[in-house]
């Protein structure tokens, strides 16, 4: 099986985990934090732990529809007849129960005295009175107070960015709001001569600007404040201005294209005119050209100007870094193993990503490559389902092999 990082790397390069650590160590969480309410905090990063006020659930109740009684009333062998002595519903009040069995349905109240519910589809009823089979086991079907959640317990920590899931379990121990830290500003720019707006007329050898639009979107799902200032030309002296102008009321600038070495790649250049910069040649494919310092004192991120070299480098430098930047407690993205429908062979020294999409055989999940394999072809992206991962030292893999799989949804 191939495996996901490790191993030597090209000489002069910096691996892909040593590249995201050395971002994320330069930048700390913003300062701010807002109360919002439930509705409002889908995506947000909590700024505070959340324990529980109350117990969930908050009383002993049913788990099916079925019948209350007390244990003890069962006949030691066989079935067992017990008069039906009235009947709860959900959200009523409980009631005491005597010798006999309780009609009770799912979330209700057990009657005070009641210590096991047999469902209804195990029970014969026949006038006023519910047969019970034998076998019934003490305490069946009870949903118990605090089996859940204890009061006091802490049930999200701080730094976890909020999900459906976690609204709900907020809500059900009745709190409303939470405080949250206030979202990153990022200044997004592409960079070139050769781009134009979507929706403009193209002219003789442009294209069109598609890295701000891909870049806008995966901010947000970061939970990022996007601030887009459009399209930088190649010219160094508008590009230091209008860099360090972004830089005053943003807590990221980030950038794609220019920031190679190359006679009209200016941004690293703009950079250095008023901050700091560390040019990585980070060993991964594609995206070896990823730079990150600061403007103004802002952190900066210049990705490459390749789309899908754009998309990797957001999604495992850029992305960890904001998450820092947000308070989150990022946690790397899972890999699963998948098995190839493809060979590869490839020389070793960086860690490189193929874009794979899944297909279903008789022996499980298969993955196979896109046959787009250029950094420049954004179809492979639309028209795949994620990233299988080869490490550093893998030099080769075979059809049927099993390597690390990261789906898209993962990444984002």
């Amino acid at each position: 099986m191939a495996r996901l990082g490790g191993g030597r790397i090209d000489s002069g390069l910096v691996t892909l985990d040593e590249a995201a650590a050395d971002a994320v160590s330069r930048v700390h969480p913003v300062a701010g934090t807002m109360k919002l309410s439930l509705a409002e905090a889908d995506g947000h990063v909590l700024a505070e732990a959340q324990v529980a006020p109350l117990d969930l659930p908050p009383f002993v109740n049913s788990a099916v529809d079925g019948y209350a009684i007390r244990f003890a009333d069962l006949a030691a062998d066989g079935a067992t007849s017990l008069p039906v002595l009235g009947r709860t519903m959900a959200g009523e009040a409980p009631a005491v129960l005597g010798q006999g069995a309780w009609r009770i349905f799912t979330g209700a109240q057990i009657p005070e005295g009641a210590d096991t519910i047999v469902m209804q589809e195990d029970v014969v009823v026949e006038d006023g009175k519910v047969v019970l089979p034998a076998g019934v086991k003490r305490g069946a079907n009870l949903r118990l107070a605090g089996e859940d959640v204890g009061r006091g317990d802490e049930v999200l920590p701080a730094g976890r960015r909020l999900r459906p899931q976690d609204l709900g379990l907020l809500a059900s121990l009745g709190l409303a709001e939470v405080t949250v830290h206030r979202r990153p500003r990022v200044a997004l720019f592409s960079t070139g001569d050769e781009l134009t707006e979507p929706g403009a007329a193209l002219g003789p050898a442009a294209i069109y600007d598609a890295n701000r639009v891909m870049l806008r979107a995966m901010l947000a799902r970061a939970g990022a404040e996007v601030v887009d200032l459009g399209i930088l030309r190649d010219e160094a002296a508008g590009l230091e201005r209008r860099l360090c102008e972004a830089a005053v009321d943003c807590d990221l600038v980030l950038t794609s294209g220019g920031v190679s070495v190359g006679e009209a790649d200016h941004v690293r250049d703009a950079v250095l005119a008023c901050g700091a910069l560390d040019l990585w040649r980070v060993a991964i494919k594609p995206g070896k050209p990823i730079a990150v310092g600061s403007v103004a004192g802002t952190p900066f991120v210049g990705l490459p100007g390749n789309p899908v070299a754009v998309f990797v480098g957001f999604a495992f430098v850029a992305r960890p870094l904001l998450a820092r930047l947000a308070g989150e407690t990022y946690v790397p993205p899972a890999a699963l193993p998948v098995r190839l429908g493809f060979a590869h062979a490839r020389k070793p020294g960086r860690r490189e990503f193929l874009r794979v999409s899944l297909e279903r055989d008789a022996d499980g999940i298969l993955a196979r490559r896109h046959p787009g394999e250029g950094a420049g072809s954004l179809a492979s992206l639309a028209q795949s389902d994620g990233l299988v991962v080869l490490a550093e030292d893998v030099a080769q893999v075979a059809e049927g092999d099993s390597a690390p799989f990261l789906p898209y949804a993962e990444l984002f």
